[in-house]
């Protein structure tokens, strides 16, 4: 009975199949035109035998041959065949089947099948004649967010399926180009096919990689579908791929309660497509209130969601599809749950900078009820409460609080923030707000090179608190020209990329640079909580040049003017009118810098009074604008004067005569005898001394002495006039001592008396009195020598107005000593006064002596001792070393050479 009914309902298909295909409104047409648009949500693929009849089906009074279908049939089939779903199980493999694709949205149904002719049409039906009878597929086509595959999802709809033989499921396809209008369905040669990956639950995925560039193609596929020896081929299919992407499911969901109290849901693209999104947000909100569930459509990566309450919980989820045009929606992205606390403070973190003004907005939830803003109170740092003039109520349940003209947060501990409590009246929660308070007066030094290529400016993050997670960025807007008066943030601006150097600063390069452009600058502090920026400089290149050093520097003490003379090139840039300045000081290693400024732009040279003509002098030179902007330039490279002789000797040496006389040949022979000239007089060498003879017979010659300090000459006229000269390199001494050389006068007496008076071992004092003469005195000149040696006679030049004298030297108490005073006159030297010995018995002059030094009186036996020793050391001293005076006390030791000195009496001795 039951092949019998089968049987029957064979029949009934077949001839209800070959009614549909002779009805009128069947029309032939090319394929390709008629091939199914893939739509961006699911379709479905149905099949039923070709051989099957449904003339039976027909309203009567309808012949299987008429032009006109009345649109009752469909109630028909859907009687008729409402139980024959199951037969397709027993059909035989060699039966062909014809499909079609229909969707909710579009019940029409385009069949695709051969003529008797072999050529292709598609036939035009209403689903319902599939969806009794035949197999079914669900299927859905996207394109990848990736833009590089292409993917066909199929899904078995069979009640019974094929006795669970293999499924096998090929995508033919084929690229064409948008614009082509081909008339037939393209060659089978021309597909190119690809096995669909299947699952043991009869689901399948196909993968079809389209190129970047054909994305605005035309995919043209079909299926071919095998399942216990059936094949199903299904009527073409086309997308342009560009049209049905579907994008992965948003990213990063995530839930915040906003400054202004909203709860700001948020997410991310995964990835960038070549199209604007538009997104899906579900939620829920469960609060003590109410409970509510809400569905928007937004095309931002955020929503705000009002009147969030303490305590609530909320339910997300988000999906996205293209703006624009067809699209496919994503999937949707992981549930994520959020729940408010107990108090909320908005903003929950706040970073600012000193001196601005902040405002915390809080609601405060206590066992299951909202707190009455009018009881909130606020704590800092729970030991400070904030005075109720900074209070603020918003409505019944938001309370705001102001902290007006902040200061920069001082750490405490780990701590860098504040912490403000939002409190009821009688507790606080132990949640709180974070308060962060910086100081961002960061100084931007800036400075052009003196090529005017480059401009470098240095700041320093010493000056902010650290925070930590904080990163500091210069930014930067160019202006076209100069700056304004009242530099500001501009709100384009770049980044500069700056370098920590070894001092702690950062150093940012501009290169290349304009000149006259305004550069405004500030430091950004970034952090997750904010942006903060400093207060903004605005810096023109030009204005901060740091010239190039002068070059060329040369310094010298200048002949015959006997200044110090520095000259130099000003620097090529910049080419404004420069000032520069001047530092000088005798070389060595920690030079005493003097300074001197030269304000004429035109002046390449200065020239300096300096105390010392014949010392080596260092002298640099740097270079300024002259309207006092920019910086100076480092020094120059340090010149160094050479040491020359820049004038003539001021004077000759002072010099001294030694007579000794020959009885015999009746002979005197006069030994000159001066001290070697000082740099300072000698300005600033000698190299040699010349001595000036005068007599009346023979008139006036020069002898050439070198550079020795002594002349032994034959004295045969009555008077005899010498003088020494000092030559160096630009000539000879221009102020010279003379000596007369008289035998008359040597015979003149004027001094009375002469007294001498030890202080001690290195001083004695000399005292004389003088006789009225009519002879013009010039000076005196004081020998002194110890007794019974043949020792050196040792000298001093002593001014006419003086009575008394302190010679210092180096005397010996236990010694003799012969002291003599000889008058110096304009016509020769006069009678010298002699004494062989200290005087013990004037207590006037002892007196006079007490008055500077303290003398001892009483001389024990130890120091008798002392003295003797000393004897003994300074006679074996005399072996090596003559008795050397004090520099500091005896003007005429000055600057002598001793060891010079020395050699010249040893070979003095030898030559006698």
């Amino acid at each position: 009975m039951f092949q019998a009914r089968c049987s029957s309902l064979k029949m009934i298909c077949q001839k209800f199949c070959v009614a549909l295909l002779h009805w009128e409104f069947i029309y032939v047409t090319t394929a390709f035109n008629l091939a199914y648009p893939i739509t961006p949500w699911k379709f479905k693929l149905s099949c039923m035998p070709s051989n099957t009849t449904y003339d039976f089906l027909f309203p009567p009074g309808i012949s299987k041959n008429t032009s006109n279908l009345n649109g009752r049939y469909e109630a028909v089939v859907e009687t008729k065949l409402n139980s024959s779903g199951n037969y397709l199980s027993n059909l035989s493999s060699r039966i062909t089947f014809h499909c079609c694709f229909w969707s909710e949205e579009d019940k029409n149904c385009s069949v695709y099948a051969d003529d008797i002719e072999g050529k292709a049409f598609v036939t035009t039906v209403n689903s319902l004649v599939f969806q009794q009878t035949g197999a079914h597929w669900n299927i859905q086509c996207w394109m990848k967010e990736d833009l590089k595959l292409f993917i066909c999802y199929i899904e078995s709809l069979f009640k019974n399926p094929f006795k669970n033989y293999d499924l096998t499921v090929h995508l033919l396809y084929v690229l064409l180009d948008l614009l082509e209008e081909s008339p037939l369905l393209p060659e089978k040669g021309s597909f190119q096919i690809v096995q669909c990956n299947c699952s043991f639950n009869e689901c399948c995925e196909c993968h079809v990689p389209v190129p970047t560039a054909k994305l605005n193609n035309t995919l043209l596929m079909y299926l071919k579908i095998t399942s216990g020896g059936v094949i199903f081929h299904s009527p073409p299919m086309s997308a342009q791929p560009i049209n049905v992407v579907k994008p992965d499911p948003p990213l990063g969901l995530h839930m915040e309660i906003t400054d202004t109290g909203s709860l700001k849901i948020s997410w991310s693209s995964p990835t960038l497509v070549p199209f604007q999104l538009q997104y899906q947000v579900k939620y829920s909100e469960n609060s003590t209130k109410n409970m509510k569930k809400a569905d928007e459509i937004v095309t931002a990566t955020s929503l705000l969601v009002d009147s969030v309450l303490p305590g609530s919980s909320y339910d997300v989820q988000v999906r996205s599809k293209r703006l624009d045009g067809l699209g496919i929606w994503s999937d949707w992205s992981t549930l994520l749950t959020f729940t408010t606390q107990d108090v909320i403070y908005f903003p929950p973190k706040i970073l600012t900078a000193a001196g601005s003004n902040i405002s915390f907005h809080c609601i405060y939830k206590n066992e299951k009820k909202i707190v009455s803003s009018k009881k909130i109170v606020w704590w800092l740092n729970l030991a400070e409460k904030i005075p109720q003039s900074q209070y603020d109520v918003v409505d019944d349940h938001i309370s705001k609080v102001t902290f007006p003209n902040l200061n920069a947060t001082k750490p405490r501990g780990k701590f860098t923030y504040d912490a403000v409590y939002c409190c009821n009246e009688q507790e606080c929660h132990h949640r709180y707000a974070e308060l962060y308070v910086i100081d961002v007066n960061i100084n931007i030094s800036c400075e052009t090179d003196g090529y005017l290529t480059k401009m470098t400016c240095r700041w320093s993050p010493s000056a902010i608190q650290s925070l930590a997670g904080s990163n500091l960025q210069l930014r930067y807007h160019r202006s076209s020209l100069y700056c304004s008066d009242v530099p500001s943030i501009h709100p384009v601006s770049e980044p500069k990329d700056c370098h920590l150097q070894r001092d702690g600063f950062y150093e940012c390069i501009f290169q290349p640079i304009f000149l006259l452009s305004g550069y405004t600058m500030w430091i950004r502090i970034n952090h997750t909580l904010g942006s903060l920026d400093s207060p903004p400089v605005c810096v023109i290149p030009d204005s901060v040049v740091k010239p190039l050093p002068p070059s060329s520097v040369k310094a010298e003490i200048t002949v015959k003017i006997g200044l110090l003379k520095i000259s130099w090139e000003k620097p090529v840039f910049p080419e404004n009118n420069l000032q520069f300045q001047i530092r000088y000081g005798l070389s060595g290693k920690q030079v005493q810098w003097k300074m001197f400024e030269v304000y004429d732009a035109k002046l390449k040279s200065a020239s300096l009074p300096v105390p010392d003509l014949c010392a080596v002098y260092t002298v640099q030179v740097r270079c300024k604008r002259l309207d006092g902007l920019g910086y100076w330039s480092n020094w120059s490279t340090p010149a160094h004067t050479v040491v020359v002789d820049v004038k003539v000797p001021i004077r000759g040496p002072e010099f001294w005569r030694i007579i000794s006389e020959d009885t015999t040949k009746k002979e005197r022979n006069v030994t000159l005898l001066w001290k070697p000239l000082m740099k300072n007089d000698s300005l600033c060498s000698v190299r040699r001394y010349v001595v000036k003879h005068h007599t009346s017979h023979n008139g006036t010659w020069l002898e050439d002495v070198g550079n020795h300090t002594k002349l032994t000459f034959l004295w045969t006229e009555q008077a005899h006039s010498v003088m020494v000269l000092a030559i160096n390199s630009i000539g000879a001494s221009s102020a010279n001592f003379n000596l007369t050389l008289s035998r008359s006068i040597s015979k003149v007496n004027i001094v009375q008396s002469l007294s001498a008076y030890p202080l001690n071992s290195s001083c004695v004092i000399l005292s004389w009195m003088l006789s009225p003469s009519d002879y013009n005195l010039m000076y005196f000149i004081l020998e002194w020598k110890i007794l019974n040696e043949d020792s050196e006679i040792k000298w001093l030049r002593i001014p006419s107005s003086v009575k008394k004298y302190y010679v210092h030297d180096h005397f010996i108490p236990i010694e003799k000593y012969q002291f003599s005073l000889y008058p110096i006159f304009t016509e020769g030297v006069g009678k010298p006064k002699i004494i062989n010995s200290f005087t013990q018995d004037d207590e006037k002059h002892q007196h006079d002596a007490d008055l500077y030094v303290i003398v001892p009186i009483i001389i024990s036996s130890s120091i008798l001792l002392l003295g003797t020793l000393s004897v003994l050391h300074q006679r074996m001293k005399k072996l090596f070393w003559e008795d050397v005076p004090n520099p500091k006390n005896c003007s005429w030791a000055q600057g002598l050479n001793f060891q010079k000195k020395m050699l010249d009496t040893k070979e003095g001795r030898l030559s006698q």
